[in-house]
């Protein structure tokens, strides 16, 4: 099972170290960077651009860009994963593992631009969730033929030995052993979504790069960095999530 991608340290302490202090980092971090904002209300471009509701409005946008990027990528990888792991669909794996591996070399800020221009120019929410579910794709489809394929065969022989059809012997035994490696990447795929939202203002949908793009613009580095703060924050958070989830979700007997 090394073939997969997962964030596990393989180490059982330090995974619970890790959870533990993950989002005390990410909670310290957020409330100096806004500590030291707020003290600066003399300066009009901070009191301008980190105030609650717009700190409110862009952390809503850039979180409801990853959790549509995460449900896309789970509708589409999952099942697709599932299809290319069965022995008929076998020969075509590569090409599409191949297609997805071209989505996530490609620079996503490109993705971001080709989309944009493909639909002659039009921008919003959908023109940059989009192009980030193909920038994040892999990870989960991937893990999902990966942990597909390495479920012991005599499980599966066992399965269709009593008398089980190919579909319950995939959603019985199969599927349920390869959901570690499924939310392994599934969790890769979010952290991977939360960093790129951070380009979704160059297609209007607004999110946290929005408060970066001004700090650069404008050289105020108050604003440029809780901008990148919390957007790290939210990739941390996230991360977290994908770790509890990882710990909690999975069969008892692979934890």
């Amino acid at each position: 099972m090394s073939g997969s991608y997962s964030a596990d340290s393989g180490s059982r302490t330090a995974e619970r170290l890790r959870l533990f202090a993950q989002p005390l980092v990410a909670l310290v971090l957020v409330v100096v960077v806004l500590a030291v904002a707020f003290s600066r209300g003399d300066d009009v471009v901070v009191s301008r651009n980190v105030n609650a509701s717009t700190l409110l409005t862009l952390t809503w946008q850039h979180l409801l860009m990853s959790v549509a990027v995460a449900v896309i990528v789970v509708l589409v990888a999952v099942p697709l994963g599932m299809l290319l792991s069965r022995s008929w669909a076998r020969r075509v794996s590569p090409l599409i593992i191949g297609l997805a591996n071209m989505g996530q070399a490609a620079p996503s800020v490109g993705l971001l631009v080709l989309f944009f221009l493909l639909t002659n120019g039009t921008t919003g929410f959908w023109i940059a969730t989009l192009p980030i579910a193909v920038y994040a794709l892999l990870p989960v489809l991937r893990n999902t033929l990966v942990g597909l394929q390495q479920v012991d065969r005599s499980l599966i022989d066992a399965g269709r030995g009593i008398g089980m059809s190919g579909f319950s012997v995939l959603t019985r035994i199969e599927l349920p052993l390869a959901v570690p490696f499924i939310l392994a990447g599934l969790r890769t795929a979010l952290v991977l979504a939360v960093g790129t939202a951070t380009l979704a203002w160059f297609v209007g949908a607004g999110g946290l790069g929005e408060l970066i793009d001004t700090g650069y613009k404008l050289s105020n580095w108050t604003v440029l960095s809780v901008g990148a703060v919390l957007a790290m924050a939210l990739a941390l958070l996230v991360d977290w999530c994908g770790g509890l989830a990882e710990r909690y979700l999975s069969p008892k007997g692979l934890r």
